[in-house]
């Protein structure tokens, strides 16, 4: 820990569903929901007002429908939350040299080298409100809380505490009487599994944590694992502000309209995902040592199994064979929803080897097999939220679409909520809408 309050988190409150409220005014203190809109679909980011029914991230839609079905469901733009979060990100750099993005929505800022005249309570008090009222003024109103504290863990530990649109600042000292109280969830790392692991241990709050042993903790969790949690119970976090952060994995995956059952077409599906990660890993001169599958099987259990190689690869045959084998190990007979090829463990160079030649001449053998499905990442024409413009009319978005028929409610961010107006799916008056520079992403 610093001697000082001197890391900062700012994250943007309930952030797509706040950047869909700004630019429609018909749906502004209305519940937003933003993700995917079909029936496999899942929750991305929900508003407050529909916070209020239950509506959580990474539920089901179906489920959200179920609890607020008055909500406007919407697609996502993701043109528009880049450009309010590369915004965002300028404010910040212009404060600071040293910003983290975490995500488009939220990043750390190490304050000590913002120029404060002070690193004093009041002063970074001070200083992260006139933060979050230039954050809402580049952004046309969208919100942030922000925490500050000693280190990187409490920094973002306070964020959460007074949301939305508030500001924690953790004084010096204070910082393991803030953690005891709360429920362990609340350290990074401990998600569902570890917290049922210590809850029958008896372990429920970060008191609770606090009062078991090294060696106790370690033979739970594990030495990786139970020591860092060992430390952060009590605060202990050194972890500096990088500002430019590492991929940690190359990643592909799909979701499906129709279960899979059929294990060729799975094989062939991992056989392209492998090429596409081996693609991305090449052309960013990368390779990595540890292959790992995702699995959604048709009642939303989620399974993961990899393989770690002696030596990092990019070669798409050894990953699509890998994550092949890693498939014979599931039972995959009620049906899969979602595939997903992943490469961890990256590295900038690849271990040379006597069968180099042979290695690429298998590459070139290995054609990823032909195959038609459809995939829940394809929109139709006409999504739910998205941006069109009217000959006559001017800009809009899609209040819904279906049986050839498009409706669109006639609004921007700077105008009143407009009217409602529908029109044959064909009209060539209608066409959709992307700026002309959407800006680079922030991080």
């Amino acid at each position: 820990m610093r001697a000082h309050a001197s890391v900062l988190h700012l994250d943007l409150d309930a952030f797509f569903a706040a950047v869909e409220q700004r630019d429609k005014p018909s749906l502004r203190g209305k519940p937003v929901v933003v993700g995917g809109v079909g029936g496999r679909g899942v929750v991305a980011t929900a508003s407050y007002e529909a916070r209020r029914f239950g509506v959580r991230s990474a539920m089901s839609t179906r489920e959200a429908r179920s609890r607020c079905p008055h909500a406007a469901f919407l697609s996502g733009r993701f043109h528009a939350y880049r450009e309010s979060s590369r915004l965002v990100m300028g404010v910040l750099r212009s404060v600071s040299p040293l910003v983290e993005p975490l995500s488009l929505d939220e990043a750390f800022v190490d304050l000590e080298h913002a120029g404060l005249p002070d690193l004093e309570v009041p002063t970074v008090t001070g200083f992260a409100e006139q933060l979050r009222a230039r954050v809402a003024e580049a952004t046309g109103g969208l919100t942030a809380s922000v925490g500050v504290g000693t280190s990187k863990f409490i920094a973002k530990v306070a964020s959460d505490l007074d949301k939305p649109d508030g500001l924690v600042v953790v004084p010096p000292g204070t910082e393991v009487e803030l953690l005891r109280p709360r429920h362990v969830s609340v350290i990074p790392g401990v998600g569902p599994a570890t917290a049922e692991r210590l809850r029958r241990t008896g372990i429920h709050t970060v008191a609770d944590l606090e009062s078991v042993s090294l060696e106790e903790l370690v033979r739970l969790l594990g030495r990786a694992h139970g020591t860092g949690l060992f430390a952060l119970a009590r605060a202990e976090d050194d972890r500096p502000v990088v500002p430019e952060r590492e991929a940690k994995s190359v990643s592909v995956e799909g979701t499906h309209d129709t279960d899979l059952t059929d294990r060729r077409l799975m094989e062939a599906l991992l056989t392209r995902q492998a090429g596409e990660v081996a693609a991305r890993l090449r052309k960013h001169g990368l390779s990595g040592r540890t292959v790992t599958i995702k699995v959604r099987l048709h009642d939303f259990t989620t399974l993961s199994r990899s393989t770690t190689l002696a030596s990092p690869t990019d070669r798409t045959t050894t990953i699509a064979r890998l994550a092949r084998g890693l498939l014979t190990d599931l039972d995959t007979s009620g049906g899969v929803r979602l595939l997903g090829v992943g490469v961890s463990g990256l590295a900038d160079w690849i271990q040379d080897d006597l069968f180099s030649e042979l290695a690429e001449e298998e590459d070139e053998e290995e054609t990823p097999v032909e195959v038609e499905v459809t995939t829940g990442r394809r929109r139709p024409t006409w999504a739910p939220g998205m941006d069109v413009e009217h000959a006559d009319l001017g800009r809009g978005w899609v209040w819904g679409s279906g049986r050839g028929v498009v409706t669109v409610r006639f609004e921007t961010a700077d105008s009143p909520a407009g009217p409602v107006r529908s029109f044959a799916e064909g009209d060539p008056a209608l066409s959709a809408w992307v700026p002309a520079e959407a800006g680079e992403d922030p991080a």
